[in-house]
């Protein structure tokens, strides 16, 4: 079967008809007139409007119109159908791009996140060991050192150091409510010298056939025991100790420190701070013996 188009145009040909005539009773466009006669359905526009253009054609030629629907059915349904899957092939390609692009964003979107993600661990971890870095340790135990020959402390009077060992004390000037140095001059014959000049009785000592003899005495026992001298600073200060006749001991107090000695018979002190430290001897507390930051000398303190 021959074309709709070449049927058309036999037909128009026929009757002496030109495609202006033609067009002016179709109202169509010269143009698509003979694009439909030349089978060019590529010029024609949608097989809708193409459809309408052969109904239009066929009625102004007289022509049955139904007949010349299936003329253009056979004629350009495989153009169409090949148009159709064009297009149905380019809505396919837009929907593949926007589905691509959609999953760039998606792997783009999910790249910032763990990017961000690994910053925030970063930065937190920083964070951690600088913390750990900067925290001070654990502050120590405090540890009393134990008494030591130390120079005077920062703020006492150079001229007021401690006699060196070995060298008899000077006499202590007296002090508010101190106890004064023991005289060191003796009477004639061996005996203390008494206030006024006066010596002391003699003592006879007892023979063995008094009923005493032999058996000891309350001043005996009381010499038997030990003397315990406790020094606890309340303040900084430096202190010399000399137990009965022994060499002086040297020590720097600081505050909260407490020392203990013993001794037989008596203890010189010197205290360089005398209003900072608390004296006791034989846990009886002794002093005062001067106001704070002066220095005390040759404090005598022995058995009563």
């Amino acid at each position: 079967m021959e074309s709709v188009g070449e049927f058309f145009r036999q037909v128009r040909e026929t009757k002496g008809l030109t495609l202006d005539e033609v067009a002016s009773k179709t109202r169509i466009h010269p143009d698509f007139l003979r694009a439909l006669e030349e089978a060019n359905f590529a010029k024609l526009p949608d097989q809708v409007f193409a459809k309408g253009f052969v109904r239009s054609y066929a009625r102004s030629l007289g022509l049955d119109e139904e007949d010349a629907m299936r003329r253009f059915e056979e004629s350009a349904g495989a153009f169409y159908s090949k148009q159709t899957e064009l297009e149905r092939l380019r809505v396919q390609q837009v929907a593949d791009e926007q589905r691509r692009k959609a999953n760039r964003k998606v792997v783009i979107a999910a790249v910032a996140v763990a990017i961000l993600g690994l910053i925030l661990l970063l930065t937190r971890e920083q964070s951690t060991v600088s913390t750990k870095r900067a925290a001070p340790p654990p502050p120590d135990r405090p540890v009393v050192a134990p008494p030591q020959t130390l120079p005077p402390p920062a703020g006492l009077n150079p001229t007021e150091a401690p006699p060196p060992a070995g060298r008899p004390a000077e006499k202590s000037e007296s002090q508010p409510g101190g106890i004064g140095s023991e005289s060191r001059q003796a009477a004639p014959g061996g005996l203390p010298a008494l206030p006024g000049g006066e010596s002391a009785p003699a003592q006879i000592p007892h023979t063995a056939a008094e009923p005493l003899a032999g058996l000891a005495t309350e001043g005996d026992v009381a010499r038997k025991s030990k003397l315990t001298l406790d020094l606890e600073a309340e303040e900084l200060t430096w202190v010399v100790v000399q137990s009965d006749g022994a060499s002086p001991h040297e020590a720097l107090l600081r505050p909260g420190e407490r020392v203990r000695w013993t001794a037989s018979d008596r203890f010189t002190l010197t205290l360089g701070n005398a209003g900072g430290v608390r004296v006791e001897l034989n846990g009886k507390p002794q002093g005062p013996f001067g106001p704070k930051g002066k220095v005390a000398r040759d404090i005598v303190l022995k058995r009563q």
